[in-house]
Formats: C-alpha cells, structure tokens, sequence
C-alpha cells in the first residue's frame, strides 16, 4: 500500500492550525466536488482522496494517531516475521510487540476504530448528494418576502416530503436558497442539502436591474406642459411626485429607496419613473378649438 501524506494532500504543512486545515479542505472540495465536475472520474477520485485527508486530520483525535502512527499504518512497516514489532526509538521510547497471528489485521482500523477505513472513503459517500429544485417568485413576492409551501418528488424507498419555506425579500433570479440536511439520503444517514434556485416570473409593469426598478408612467400632456402633481405607481401602493413644467417623454425621474430590499442588507434600490406623455384621442369641439388656440400662440 503507496503511503499517502495527507498533509500534502490538502497542501498544508504538518504544523497547519485547526483552521488552515479546514480552508484548505473546503478548498479542494469545491474544486473537485463530482457536481462541479460531472463525469470526471480522475476528479471524482481527488475528491475521495481529499475527503479521507480531511476525516483523518479535520478530526483531533485522529489526528494525533495519524501523526504517531499513519507512516507506519499506510506502508504496513510491521516488523520482521514474527508480527508488529517496533523499536523504542520508532516511537519516542515506548515498546510494541503485537504478537502474531493477526492475520489480515488492520493497522489503519486499529488506529481510526471499526469503521475508520470505511469513513476514510470520502464524506462524499457518506453524506447524500445535493439536489436543486427551481421555484418560481413573483416581484411583489421578492419585495415583501414569502412563505413557499411544496412536495419534494421522494427517493425511491421513501414516502413524499412537504416543505414550507421562507423566501427572504429581495431574492433574485437565479438565488440559491438552502436548507440543510433536506437533500438526498447518504449511506449513513446524513442527507445532502436542498438548494432552490430562485426563478423569476416576468412582469410587463416593472423592470428590474439588480436592486433597482424601472416603470413607465403616464402623465397627461397638460400636466407635462405647465408642470403639477402625477401619481407613481410603486410596489407598496401609489406615490405623489411633483414634476416640472415641460416635462419630457423619456425623461426619468428617481425615487430613492423605493426599489427592491437589498438581499441580506439594510436599505432598498431605487425606483426610476419614465414619463410617457399621454394626449387625447378623442377631442370635443371646444377642446380642438382650445388647442389650436394655443398652437397659434407658440409659432
């Protein structure tokens, strides 16, 4: 059996903290995580190898025995033929004499317990597999935030689960929203995570760039000439905004915080009001006449 240097597995020296270890595991995982790279079985088997460094040194214990012990363990250096036989310098004075006999003893189950070896195989068959599930979210539901109630199509063996979710405000298209411990079924029972990705559903009224809205609104071409008092349409009900006399179609106008939450921030974007001049189509006689009036008036 190759020994194998978890150390230099996960790329860190021997006197790494608790903490580099564990940037350093997460690191790699991501890297070569199977659903970042489907497929790929030389990745897949990094990642295995990655996950059994971390089993080993992420966890105190095992760590110091890995430190005592793992050279030896790995290259199954166990002496002469009489069986597990280590001189006192090997290991800091003390004296191993583990008979014989042993058989195909394991060295590596001796150190990490019964079932070390199998949790050395990589969290990843131990832990179930991640699962995504788009869920759709109008504006007004991303303004305000909402509770989301649905079925989770169920693994085979298992009965269908109901979940109720909150969707925080100011979610986005393309959000990932997860919820722990609610994805596939693993080996030993720990489930993967459940990740809802956030799908937007269309609306002609607003239009949004990230915390931001943008709308169209109708200002009647009187109003837009001598200037007055329009009301906006907002996703909390309607605002008064004054604009000035002529006002032009396409000019915009801002209304500071009256855009969408800022996702896991204090504070709400802004809302840009385009003018859109509105003129009569039909006119009564006296409005016509009224009108050309004031047409002669401006050659």
């Amino acid at each position: 059996m190759d020994y194998k240097d978890y150390y230099a597995v996960l790329g860190v020296e021997k006197s790494a903290s608790d903490k580099e270890i564990k940037q350093a595991y997460r690191r790699l995982a991501r890297k070569y995580h199977p659903d970042v790279n489907p497929g790929n079985k030389e990745s897949e088997e990094k990642f295995k190898e990655v996950s059994e460094a971390y089993e080993v040194l992420g966890d105190k214990e095992k760590r110091e025995k890995y430190d005592a012990f793992g050279r030896y363990a790995q290259q199954g250096n166990y002496g002469g033929p009489g069986g597990f036989g280590y001189s006192s310098e090997d290991f800091g004075g003390f004296n191993f004499d583990l008979g014989s006999g042993l058989g195909d003893f394991d060295f590596f189950e001796m150190l990490f317990g019964p079932h070390g070896a199998q949790k050395t195989q990589g969290r990843s068959q131990q832990r179930g597999r991640d699962v995504e599930v788009q869920i759709e979210v109008t504006l007004e539901e991303a303004y305000e935030g909402v509770t989301k109630t649905f079925t989770l199509s169920p693994q085979e063996g298992e009965p269908p689960s109901r979940l109720e979710v909150k969707i925080p405000a100011g979610v986005g298209d393309g959000s990932r929203i997860r919820l722990a411990g609610k994805g596939g079924a693993g080996r030993n029972g720990q489930r993967g995570n459940l990740y809802l990705i956030v799908k937007m559903v269309p609306t002609s009224t607003f239009e949004r760039k990230g915390d931001d809205l943008y709308r169209e609104v109708a200002v009647p071409f009187t109003t837009a000439a001598i200037g007055g008092e329009i009301q906006v349409p907002t996703l909390k009900g309607k605002l008064s905004m004054k604009i000035p006399a002529g006002v032009q179609s396409g000019q915009t106008f801002r209304l500071s915080g009256q855009g969408m939450p800022k996702l896991n921030k204090q504070g709400k974007g802004d809302l840009y009001a385009r003018m859109k001049i509105t003129i009569p189509k039909n006119l009564t006689p006296r409005q016509r006449e009224l009108i050309e009036e004031l047409a002669k008036t401006l050659e």
